[in-house]
C-alpha cells in the first residue's frame, strides 16, 4: 500500500515538469525548427540573378551558385564569394 502512494506522489511531482517541457517545446523549439527549415529551403532555391541581403546588411546579386558558396556581385566591378550561412533573406524590391 505504501508503494502505490509513493508512485502517485512521484507522478504528481514530475507532472508539472512534463507539462512545462511540452509548453516550451510547442512555443519555442518547434517554431524555431520550422523557421530554420524554411530558411534552408530559401537558401537552396537561390539561383543566378537573385538579389539577397547578407547578415552584414549588404544587398548583393547572385552570379554563380556553388556547393558551399555563392559568387555575388557587389557592384558593376566587384565580385566576391559569400558563404551560404551568411545569407539573411531574399531581397524583394517591392
Amino acid at each position: 500500500m505504501e508503494q502505490t502512494a509513493g508512485q502517485g506522489s512521484f507522478l504528481a511531482s514530475i507532472l508539472p515538469l512534463i507539462v512545462l517541457f511540452a509548453i516550451f517545446y510547442f512555443l519555442v523549439i518547434r517554431p524555431q525548427q520550422k523557421q530554420m527549415k524554411e530558411h534552408q529551403e530559401m537558401v537552396n532555391s537561390l539561383t543566378k540573378g537573385d538579389k539577397i541581403v547578407t547578415n552584414g546588411g549588404l544587398i548583393v546579386e547572385v552570379v554563380k551558385v556553388e556547393p558551399n558558396f555563392f559568387k555575388v556581385k557587389l557592384n558593376d566591378n566587384t565580385e566576391a564569394k559569400l558563404d551560404r550561412d551568411s545569407v539573411l533573406k531574399k531581397y524583394d524590391e517591392a
